[in-house]
């Protein structure tokens, strides 16, 4: 697979994922729904932006190091734009559910910290 053939796809899929979540926001009354209705929103938004960070990471990637190190570095900024989705969906589900402080904030980075400095280790 060509870096340009999956550039297209994660954008394409970032594409549906934006108009799923503008659906989403528009169509489901979390009132109403309850907690599904919740979990779906996140589960959108999760994918919306993982693939925006892709997106971002990939071209800060390009570029500060060019199309080589894009090419070797795709599966990091993939990863890091996964940990980067989680800790904001994490913090928006802990603000909604009454509980985010300063310290319960900074205990999420630092465990999906922890998670990526796992995997720069691993290599």
């Amino acid at each position: 697979m060509t870096l340009r053939f999956y550039l297209w796809v994660v954008k394409i899929v970032t594409l549906f994922s934006f108009s799923a979540l503008i659906l989403v926001i528009y169509f489901i009354d979390p009132e109403k729904t309850g907690r599904a209705g919740k979990i779906i929103f996140y589960l959108v938004l999760f994918f919306a932006l993982s693939g925006l960070l892709n997106l971002i990471l990939t071209k800060l990637r390009k570029i500060w190091g060019g199309e080589k190190a894009v090419i070797l570095n795709i599966s990091l900024s993939s990863r890091q734009s996964v940990l980067l989705s989680v800790i904001l969906i994490g913090l928006l589900i802990l603000q909604s559910s009454r509980i985010l402080v300063w310290w319960t904030g900074l205990l999420l980075i630092a465990g999906v910290f922890l998670i990526e400095l796992y995997f720069l280790d691993k290599k």
